[in-house]
């Protein structure tokens, strides 16, 4: 049981059967839920979809809870304030107000940060806990964006582009201020992930941080075009 809580599996290989079937399997679960959810009273919707947000945050809790009584914690490693788990705290607050501007926010941070993590995974562990709890948190936070919008029929308008924007450069600001005092490398202001990630094609430290806010928002607008179309159709 340790093992599988505490240990270290690091037999994950991205780009194999290994990453194609949870990302499949993250897909058809978040499809049924969709489609399931999309036809049940609007209680039953509210009701879902605060027991999915709430069940990831609780995943990124227990997981910090249990970083903790690792003999090798690093709180400059093993503290939720990457953005996926930081995202995943506040995630009940946006599942439980519903506030619109917390939904125009975390969509764009979302869909553009989180759904990359899928793609080009950071973490390589296998079958154990951290590996569950990656997928989970990770698949869950795009699948509960695509119920926000699909299933509570919230949408983002222009101004949503740059508010989350906005959003993204407060929590840059706030994590080069931890990680000074800290140390540490949260949202990689510091150095770029171990991992292969799209960062390694943006260049050396800190000129993948200069690209990454050059191309922020041209990659938002891409993600919100969609929106617009449907939006002048109707």
């Amino acid at each position: 049981m340790n093992d599988f809580f505490l240990g270290e599996n690091t037999d994950f290989i991205p780009f194999s059967g290994q990453h194609f079937w949870i990302v499949l399997i993250a897909i058809s679960i978040g499809s049924l839920l969709l489609f399931w959810a999309n036809k049940q009273p609007k209680k039953i919707q509210i009701i879902t979809g605060n027991v999915l947000a709430f069940s990831i945050c609780f995943i990124v809790v227990f997981g910090s809870i249990l970083n903790a009584y690792k003999p090798d914690f690093d709180y400059q490693e093993d503290l939720p304030l990457h953005l996926c788990s930081f995202l995943a705290l506040i995630l009940p607050l946006l599942s439980y107000t519903r506030k619109y501007v917390l939904y125009e926010v975390f969509l764009f941070l979302i869909l553009a940060g989180t759904l990359q993590s899928l793609i080009t995974p950071s973490e390589y562990n296998y079958l154990n806990f951290i590996y569950f709890r990656y997928w989970f948190v990770h698949a869950g936070l795009v699948i509960f964006m695509l119920y926000a919008t699909i299933v509570y029929k919230m949408r983002p308008t222009l101004k949503s582009v740059f508010k989350s924007f906005v959003g993204m450069q407060l929590y840059m600001v706030i994590m080069f201020i931890i990680n000074y005092m800290l140390g540490s490398n949260y949202f990689y202001t510091n150095r770029k992930p171990d991992a292969t990630t799209l960062l390694d094609v943006f260049g050396d430290w800190p000129q993948y941080i200069f690209v990454v806010e050059i191309i922020i928002i041209p990659f938002f607008l891409l993600i919100y075009f969609p929106f617009y179309l449907i939006r002048k159709k109707n």
